[in-house]
């Protein structure tokens, strides 16, 4: 439909017509980058090659008329709704995505308003310069006898600051502009990497299969950022290594069929600690054709150090998570497995399955007290996750975007009077 021959397709893919000739004939497993890639490449949604185009668009409006539960919509009618009125359909469908899309733009906008160390110095800085110009213009105004020296001082003190004070207006539009673009000019070193991470994907098949090692691979990927953000980098790929030698794709692969994404039944199943399967999921998981799993890291202060947001499950840029997540349950008591349902207040309201786990980072010394870190997986259950559910957790994003009453752990009040 496209009018693309195979061999441009997996040319755009970077992978052989071949590779992809088994992939079409389902011979080949497809997910993560390499299924991003295709669908690029097609100008297609991804859920389209992987349920069909009909299946994901009566999904899409089964969720659309989820978020509305005052609206009796016929939901066993979905199926008949979508034969007979394709057109409408999948206009309903393209509104609901679009309305998903400006709501997340709406939490990012806010949490960078919020939070942002880069945006409040930027702030400061425009005001300053407001202030000095105003300030110098005054002067300039209401003294009629300042001598002409003086005069053009002042003068040329107007123009440097309001230059300096155009170029701190463009690069805030730019910054507010880009929300959905993590490469901004006004990034932390720990954006600046995640960055990078988001691109290439959880995933990195050079440390897999063994073909590069960690510091080779940083400078390959860290030749645009920042000295600070390649170092983070270059931990991180550190650990990934280690945690490939500790346990292999394949012997996760070797029970995900039959135990599912819970990491504690496979980490009792391979001898291994949970926060190990943890990490290994967050980077594996749709390359096993599991669905897209979000992952969180935080410290012993409770700071999130390491964020993987979902579809369904997003994370903040800046500060601590919602202080409902078993995250942080789990840091108060380590060793312990904590799972809960969580349903984000989001329009995608559907329960989701979140486990978690504290351990100490590194070996235990006598006389020292251990550093802990803690861990949350957050995996869609899909059609396992029946009609009934225990207890359910509900979690924003942050105190500030979350439309939450009551919450007994709300740090301010919410700008959000009524919701999204």
């Amino acid at each position: 439909m496209a009018g693309m021959k195979q061999a441009g397709l997996a040319q755009q893919a970077n992978i052989s017509a071949s590779y992809l000739n088994l992939i079409e004939h389902n011979r080949r497993r497809i997910g993560g980058k390499l299924l991003l890639d295709i669908a690029a490449a097609l100008d297609v949604e991804p859920s389209l090659l992987t349920e069909g185009a009909e299946a994901a668009l009566i999904a899409q409006l089964r969720e659309s008329a989820s978020i509305h539960p005052k609206v009796s919509a016929e939901l066993s009618r979905t199926d008949e709704f979508a034969g007979r009125f394709p057109g409408w359909a999948q206009l309903l469908a393209e509104t609901h995505r679009r309305v998903t899309a400006l709501e997340r733009t709406v939490v990012e906008l806010t949490d960078r308003l919020t939070h942002d160390p880069h945006l409040a110095d930027s702030m400061h800085d425009m005001l300053t310069t407001v202030t000095a110009i105003h300030s110098t213009a005054s002067i300039l105004a209401e003294s009629d006898d300042l001598e002409p020296e003086w005069r053009d001082r002042f003068s040329r003190n107007v123009h440097e600051d309001s230059a300096r004070l155009a170029e701190v207006s463009q690069s805030l539009v730019q910054y507010l502009d880009n929300s959905s673009d993590a490469n901004t000019d006004l990034q932390s070193p720990q954006e600046e990497m995640d960055a990078v991470f988001k691109a290439v994907g959880p995933r990195f098949s050079e440390l897999e299969d063994g073909t590069q090692d960690p510091l080779s691979l940083t400078e390959y990927l860290a030749a645009d950022i920042s000295v600070a953000a390649k170092e983070l980098m270059s931990w991180a790929l550190q650990s990934y290594a280690l945690d490939v030698a500790k346990l292999h794709e394949k012997q996760l692969a070797s029970v995900i069929s039959e135990l599912g994404p819970d990491p504690f039944k496979i980490s009792a199943t391979l001898g291994c600690s949970p926060d190990l399967v943890m990490r290994r999921l967050a980077a594996l998981a749709t390359n096993f054709g599991l669905p897209e799993v979000a992952f969180a890291v935080c410290d012993g202060a409770g700071v999130l150090i390491h964020r993987q947001s979902s579809a369904r499950f997003a994370l903040p840029r800046f500060g601590g998570g919602c202080a409902q997540l078993p995250l942080y349950r789990a840091l108060t008591q380590p060793y312990s497995a904590q799972t809960a349902w969580v349903e984000p207040l989001s329009n995608e309201s559907a329960p989701l399955r979140a486990f978690a786990y504290a351990a100490p980072l590194g070996p235990v010394f006598p006389s020292q007290p251990p550093i802990y870190r803690a861990y949350m997986l957050v995996v869609d259950p899909g059609q396992d996750r029946g009609s009934e559910f225990d207890l359910i957790t509900q979690v924003g994003v942050a105190c500030r975007i979350c439309p939450r009453k009551p919450c007994n752990m709300r740090q301010e009040p919410s700008i959000l009077s009524s919701g999204l």
